[in-house]
């Protein structure tokens, strides 16, 4: 069976939402961030140096980060379902999207909210992050005119890893901005499964 270790407020969820629609056995393994330093606690460390989540085991393997763990629970699980055919230039752009959204996407993002966490004012972070965040959003929203999904017209791995990047810019209340992004999150929660994660995750929470 698949394990999940899963910590709260974490990158984990769209892991748990991913399960869900392969329909696979798992366990969640339930960790809570320091309500001080919001940092991980040490135990998490005992599964993977780093310390972070998501991190799953299957099959005797141990796999981190967000978009090798959607590649891999694809590939094995999916059934031809969740990705594009390989070679094929849907294949491409849906690669794009797995990295883009733990690189360009998520950089500026996380920059913005711990700058404002931490009430710097530095006028060059401060720059850097509204100027990128705007840039990395609008290209995301242009990408989805006229589209539900952001690869061909199902459901895909990328949908997955950047429902992520949706949920910070709807926390943050800038969603209503961006007229595609706002459908393309209405879209997503037409999955009764993308619920049922989000109810998982509150369990933890």
């Amino acid at each position: 069976m698949i394990k999940l270790h899963h910590l709260n407020k974490s990158r984990s969820k769209r892991i748990i939402w991913l399960l869900e629609e392969l329909e696979v056995d798992y366990e969640i393994v339930a960790y809570q961030r320091n309500t001080e330093t919001f940092l991980a606690p040490d135990e998490l460390k005992n599964v993977h140096p780093l310390g972070k989540s998501p991190v799953i085991e299957d099959d005797g393997l141990v796999i981190a980060e967000s978009g090798a763990i959607t590649d891999y629970l694809i590939t094995k699980y999916g059934k031809g379902k969740f990705a594009p055919v390989t070679g094929t230039a849907e294949f491409v752009d849906y690669q794009q999207w797995l990295h883009f959204a733990e690189s360009s996407a998520i950089l500026p993002l996380l920059l913005k909210m711990f700058v404002q966490k931490d009430g710097a004012k530095t006028q060059f972070l401060e720059g850097y992050a509204d100027a990128e965040t705007t840039k990395v959003i609008s290209y995301f929203n242009s990408r989805l005119e006229g589209k539900r999904y952001l690869v061909g017209d199902t459901l895909t791995g990328a949908d997955f890893m950047m429902s992520f990047i949706v949920e910070i810019v709807k926390n943050a209340g800038q969603l209503g901005h961006f007229k595609n992004l706002v459908k393309y999150d209405e879209q997503l929660q037409s999955h009764e499964k993308f619920h049922t994660a989000n109810e998982l995750e509150a369990k933890y929470d």
